[in-house]
């Protein structure tokens, strides 16, 4: 009899040390679950154990902390909506922790649930969840970055800045996702209000001359003739007058043409004959004809042989002179 009363007298003590411990660590999940307050001044404050605690009494919510984690208090009287498993229910919360709140309502949230209240309403909402994705709006620093503008007023190789860049700060939002208690990815989707300046770097885009395989894709005029050819490469020519004239070809070994320039060079292609009247001897030239069927380029006015308003093209072969024949050509004088 006295064992049988010690055995009952040992099992209400160990089923009193059981309870205790199952509601010592059921409060412990309930004060230790982790919250994510959004809506408080644009900025999420994810409250785990490396949270810096902060006063929200005069808010809808405010923290409650203890040796056991955080607990967030509602106040009374504000609208509070749940959602849980897709069915969202609303409540008047009393001045009572939200997971008071939650028991009242029967929700029992699962060991891997996150609650996300949000207070950018006049009432809290709250979402429970093992997945939860939310926006951060954060002030950090703005590091300045480097604009580089072309120059076609300076050669190429040539570099200047024109504004020194300046470190400053700007406002970001990122997207967090949370799974399971933990921080999984974080994206930057927008920054406004930077206050960095960007640093302009310019940098010379003038070419002495330009390869042949370059096609020029732009030409810019000014009021007085002048303008600037630019290139697919990104090189950039300037010149002084655009001339229309009579376009012709020749080469070495016909009709008595030489091997040796006016000018003593030795003739190639990039060597036209002009009448140094209209184009003085060396002028740098570059021509394509009208129609734009034909570019023949980057060239010098080297030689001489024709006179007034034409010009000849130097081409390897006879056969190249006959198919290019005589041509409308847009002659602009380099500068």
């Amino acid at each position: 009899m006295k064992a049988g009363a010690l055995r009952s007298r040992r099992f209400l003590l160990f089923l009193v040390t059981v309870t205790a411990i199952c509601v010592s660590l059921v409060s412990m999940n309930r004060a230790g679950a982790l919250y994510i307050l959004t809506g408080v001044d644009d900025t999420a404050i994810v409250l785990d154990n490396t949270a810096n605690v902060q006063d929200f009494s005069s808010r809808l919510v405010y923290v409650d902390t203890g040796t056991q984690g955080y607990e967030v208090t509602l106040t009374a009287g504000q609208t509070v909506t749940v959602n849980y498993e897709g069915a969202p229910l609303t409540a008047v919360s009393q001045e009572e922790t939200v997971s008071a709140l939650l028991s009242r309502l029967h929700i029992t949230p699962g060991p891997l649930d996150m609650i996300a209240v949000d207070l950018s309403g006049p009432g809290a909402s709250l979402t429970i969840a093992s997945d939860l994705t939310f926006y951060n709006t954060v002030q950090e620093p703005a590091p300045y970055s480097t604009e580089r503008v072309a120059n076609s007023d300076m050669t190429q190789g040539e570099e200047k800045v024109t504004r020194q860049g300046e470190n400053g700060s700007r406002t970001a939002v990122y997207e967090i996702v949370y799974s399971g208690g933990k921080e999984i990815s974080r994206q930057l989707v927008k920054v406004s209000d930077s206050t960095a300046v960007d640093e302009i770097v310019e940098y010379g885009t003038a070419a002495e001359s330009v390869d042949s395989s370059d096609k020029l894709t732009k030409v810019s005029k000014n009021s007085d003739g002048s303008g600037v050819l630019t290139f697919q490469s990104g090189t950039t020519m300037k010149f002084s007058a655009a001339k229309t004239l009579t376009a012709t070809a020749y080469t070495a070994g016909y009709d008595g043409t030489d091997y040796c320039t006016a000018t003593g060079t030795m003739v190639h292609v990039g060597v036209v004959a002009v009448d140094k009247r209209v184009i003085p001897l060396g002028t740098r030239l570059y021509i394509v004809t009208t129609d734009g069927k034909v570019t023949y380029g980057y060239a010098v006015a080297e030689d001489t042989g024709v006179f007034g308003n034409k010009v000849d093209l130097y081409y390897d072969t006879y056969a190249q002179c006959i198919n290019f024949g005589r041509r409308a050509a847009t002659v602009y004088v380099l500068s």
